[in-house]
């Protein structure tokens, strides 16, 4: 008995009885009942076996999202330690105290800091001088005491820095409540204002306030003015949008003359202006929205000054006279350019600002009044990203932006327009050691199917061999033109120093290559971005900086919809898919005009009420489409109170998955039930998230430290 052999046996035996134990304790995923659902749109039979769980008050739906939650929670319990491990490592490089950069507003320096151990921010100001004493405007850490949830969506000084107007949501369904505080005495009004959105705007008079109010689907449409003092009950109606494709904003001009109610679609717009400091008068149309026209507008000198689409592809800047700025009045400062899309502009009293995109890299125009003296600001690095930041004094000569790339962290410049000077302000502080010398960044151009040359933009350590075993997370988004450029992320330097590539698909949908790119992205040509996305992967395999077996890929809302379709389109081309509030119910979705946002999108998506878009729609929503067989392992994320893809999305696409997958790969759902589409609010439960994401794709490339 105490020989070797029967040792042997016995250990053998152990290590059985023990993998059996273990395969005995896996944790068994929920199965959500079936209730089939008709459609039968154009003679196209569609069931729906999942269509239940669009019932967020009924106990059942929340019982199987308690039941998914779980199961996804004992699935990853083994990997807790490395997700401390990672949380403990992005949050080590993040300076815990920290401030921003004052912003210099007439005699007020306004900023916001950061505490450690405090997960908001802090947004404070100090009179004429920074060594002056700090008055604290609104501590969010405080105005979240007792939520589980808080965002701030709107933090609107009055002109005469005397009273801030402040909206925040304590569900993650972006309907926000409005409050008032005395800057000079410290006291929080009375009056709440609820269901208000992110747009406000003071007049000049100091004490009236315009914002914005939600229908039931969640769109911006009625346009309210507020008298401070009074009951909100009694506030006036200024404008009510009838139209549901159509959303109202309000703003007041750079200069301070006039307020902009903004009327807008998808893709066409129409302006009104009143004098700011005569909030009762009544607003007058710069131009009757059109079709397909879109324009936005400041003033300057008794002029205002019109960035537009009309018969310019990629927009065009226009001055009309104050007293006619109709259409027929518009006269060029900035012609059209079939290779520069003009993204932008700033105005100031002496220099115009136009931001400019040009072979799929921003750039910064400058030029004077007077003269139209032109010059453009000169960027480091081959590939980089940059965006204004505030600049709300309109007598200045300096213009602050922020510049980034792969491997340049955050860093604010302030840009001399008449000594063509730049001054470094701060740069993002990456504790632990960060260099960036350390790190390549790279553009590459992969061929899609129709010969278009898509842009990829990857970063990742030196001396990295391209032999096709680096692991690599493939990013994308390609929606509303919105362009993914290159960012740093201090967060990447957990995938960096375990061997990963981190890579960015600028595929079409996006504007990285002006407007056109857009354009050949939506509507009828929105599987291009698919194709594009599929192309980009297929291109980094052959090139051998990846390989199926270690390509993740990831995207989240209209990105989430990419990674549904290229799921579906092509499973064997990736290791594992990581789709954050997916939009891949598309069809159940855009049918469905009661849902936010809905008829706002068919000009991004299509009416599937007409034959021609439901065809094409349907041939590509990845629920319509999740047929048996073998799909990579996948984790779905969604929230409870999302306004925006509805948690039920990634949720019925999980169920329909599991009914019909042929594999054994991990499928997760992680529903947040006290947030909405941004996830957890404050910046140490974003950590959390991502170190989670992050957890699973190396749980399931097999990387364990």
């Amino acid at each position: 008995m105490n020989s070797p052999r029967m040792r042997r046996v016995c250990l053998l035996l152990a290590a059985a009885l023990l993998t059996a134990a273990v395969a005995f304790a896996q944790p068994t995923p929920p199965v959500a009942k079936i209730i089939p659902k008709v459609d039968t749109s154009f003679g196209d039979i569609r069931t729906d076996n999942y269509y239940w769980l669009r019932e967020k008050t009924s106990p059942d739906v929340i019982s199987y999202l308690e039941a998914e939650n779980a199961y996804t929670d004992s699935v990853m319990k083994h990997t807790d330690p490395l997700q401390k491990k990672l949380y403990d490592e992005m949050l080590g490089r993040i300076k815990e105290t920290d401030l921003t950069v004052p912003v210099k507003h007439d005699d007020y320096y306004y900023y916001s800091r950061t505490e450690e151990g405090k997960p908001y921010s802090i947004y404070c100001r100090k009179y004429k001088s920074l060594d002056s004493a700090e008055q604290v405007i609104l501590d969010v850490n405080e105005l979240a005491k007792g939520h589980d949830y808080l965002a701030v969506g709107v933090l609107d000084v009055s002109p005469n820095h005397q009273m801030l107007a402040y909206a925040y949501d304590t569900a993650g369904s972006e309907r926000l409540a409005l409050r008032f505080k005395d800057l000079k005495t410290g006291v929080v009004l009375p009056e709440v204002i609820g269901n208000t959105t992110y747009e406000t705007s003071w007049s000049t008079d100091n004490k009236t306030l315009f914002y914005v109010t939600l229908d039931d689907a969640a769109r911006a449409y009625k346009l309210w003015r507020h008298t401070l003092g009074e009951d909100p009950a009694k506030d006036v109606l200024v404008y009510h949008e009838p139209d549901s494709a159509f959303s109202v904003g309000i703003t007041l001009s750079k200069d301070k003359a006039f307020l902009l109610m903004r009327l807008t679609s998808l893709v066409s717009s129409e302006v009104r202006y009143v004098a700011a400091d005569k909030p009762a008068g009544e607003f007058r149309t710069i131009e009757p929205r059109r079709p397909q026209v879109e324009y936005e507008v400041e003033h300057i000198d008794k002029r205002f000054i019109i960035r537009t689409n009309d018969n310019a592809l990629n927009f065009r800047l226009v001055e009309a006279p104050e007293k006619n700025p109709s259409r027929n009045s518009w006269k060029d400062i900035l012609p059209h350019r079939d290779s520069v899309l003009v993204e932008g502009m700033d105005l100031f009293k002496e220099y115009l600002v136009v931001f400019e995109r040009r072979n799929g890299l921003p750039q910064l125009r400058v030029s004077r009044w007077k003269d139209g003296n032109l010059h453009y600001v000169q960027f480091d690095e081959p590939v980089y990203n940059f965006y204004p930041m505030g600049n709300p004094d309109f007598n200045s000569h300096i213009v602050r932006y922020n510049y980034t790339s792969l491997v340049t962290p955050s860093s604010v410049y302030d840009y001399d327009m008449t000594a063509r000077t730049r001054e470094l302000k701060k740069q993002q502080e990456v504790l632990g050691g960060y260099d960036p010398t350390q790190y390549q960044s790279e553009r590459l151009f992969a061929p899609a199917p129709d010969g278009k040359l898509v842009p990829i933009s990857l970063v990742y350590k030196k001396g990295l061999e391209r032999d096709g075993n680096n692991p690599m997370l493939l990013y994308g988004y390609g929606a509303y033109g919105i362009s993914s450029d290159p960012n740093f992320s201090s967060n990447r330097l957990s995938l960096f120093d375990r061997g990963f590539i981190y890579a960015i698909a600028h595929v079409r949908g996006g504007s990285e290559l002006g407007r056109q790119w857009y354009e050949d992205g939506k509507l009828l040509h929105k599987k291009n971005g698919f194709t594009d996305f599929i192309a980009c992967a297929d291109y980094l395999i052959s090139q051998k900086y990846t390989s199926e077996e270690k390509l993740a890929i990831s995207g989240g809302s209209a990105g989430g919809l990419l990674m549904g379709a290229v799921t579906v389109m092509r499973p064997d081309l990736f290791a594992v898919v990581v789709a954050d509030v997916p939009f891949v119910d598309v069809i159940n979705t855009m049918l469905d005009e009661s849902l936010p946002l809905t008829v706002e999108e068919f000009e991004e998506w299509g009416n599937p009420k007409v034959e021609e878009y439901y065809r094409y729609m349907r041939s590509y929503s990845p629920y319509d489409n999740t047929v048996p067989k073998v799909y990579p392992a996948l984790l779905a994320t969604g929230g409870l109170n999302d306004p925006r893809v509805s948690y039920w999305e990634p949720s019925k696409w999980v169920a329909r998955l599991r009914s019909v997958k042929t594999d054994s790969n991990r499928l997760l759902l992680k529903i947040n039930m006290e947030a909405g589409h941004g996830g957890l609010s404050g910046r140490y439960g974003r950590l959390k998230e991502i170190a989670f994401e992050y957890a699973f794709i190396f749980d399931i490339l097999g990387i364990r430290r």
